[in-house]
């Protein structure tokens, strides 16, 4: 029997609406073609219109669960999301670090969709001290770019300042996610090692239903750089999936709906 080649582990919190976290990156993976494994950080109880309750994981449960995919299954590539603490922020680091973790993209989320918080405030830092400096990639929209750098962005010369502030902490490469700017379009920031700054463009999909739009696309670079793509590539693929994810979006309840990762499927209601 052939075993599955591109292994991801997402290593995230669950929202019960299944419209971001766990939910999202494992529907991601799926629809890329690629096996998805999952470490659950937090439980949150979580709908369109908000974050409700939060429950964290205790450290062992998450150490364990590490140790049972990465023992076993392995992963080709690791992204991480809602890590809710430093304890579990510097658990997750000195893990992938033990298991030699080669692709790591490091989606530093910190607030939900409806503006709730998913990190402490004092666990910024671990994020800049663990995390940051071991990962292939980092992926913070504009909240988080500003909480990382103490840096106010409104304009693309503050993100060019943001962006090299986070390749000085350590990064080797960081892509700022500009779609909370207003305009015709949505650009990206990419920055990284030795390269001039890369501007990736994308007319804006006019849509409220953005619920997880950053899970699916650090969920999507990671699938790729798991198939062996470049960075640029990936990022890139990455961002025409989200595109059409987006095109193709749906409201499941009274707030912002999630993104359509199956997109290329037809006729899905008779499913």
């Amino acid at each position: 029997m052939e075993h599955f080649k591109n292994k991801v582990l997402t290593i995230a919190g669950s929202d019960s609406g299944a419209g971001a976290g766990i939910q999202a990156d494992l529907k991601t993976f799926a629809a890329l073609g690629v096996y998805g494994a999952s470490v659950l950080t937090a439980v949150t109880a979580q709908n369109s219109i908000g974050v409700q309750d939060v429950r964290i994981m205790d450290e062992d449960i998450i150490n364990s669960q590490i140790d049972s995919v990465l023992s076993d299954i392995g992963a080709s590539a690791v992204k991480t999301g809602m890590l809710a603490n430093r304890k579990i922020i510097k658990l997750v680091s000195k893990k992938l670090e033990e298991y030699k973790i080669q692709n790591l993209i490091v989606d530093p989320v910190m607030v939900s969709e409806s503006g709730d918080a998913l990190l402490e405030e004092e666990a910024v830092m671990s994020y800049v001290r663990d995390l940051i400096p071991m990962s292939t990639l980092v992926t913070p929209n504009i909240l988080e770019a500003e909480k990382i750098t103490n840096i106010n962005i409104s304009t693309e010369q503050h993100i060019e300042k943001a962006g090299k502030k986070i390749m000085d902490l350590g990064a080797k490469n960081v892509l700022i996610k500009g779609g909370h700017f207003k305009g015709d379009f949505s650009i990206d920031f990419l920055f990284t090692s030795g390269a001039e700054l890369i501007k990736l463009k994308k007319n804006r999909v006019n849509t409220q239903n953005t619920h997880g739009t950053g899970c699916s696309l650090s969920a999507a670079i990671a699938a790729y750089i798991s198939k062996g793509e470049s960075l640029e590539f990936s990022i890139r693929k990455s961002k025409e999936f989200l595109t059409n994810a987006l095109k193709n979006s749906y409201s499941v309840g009274k707030g912002p709906g999630p993104v359509n990762h199956f997109y290329n499927y037809k006729n899905q209601n008779e499913l």
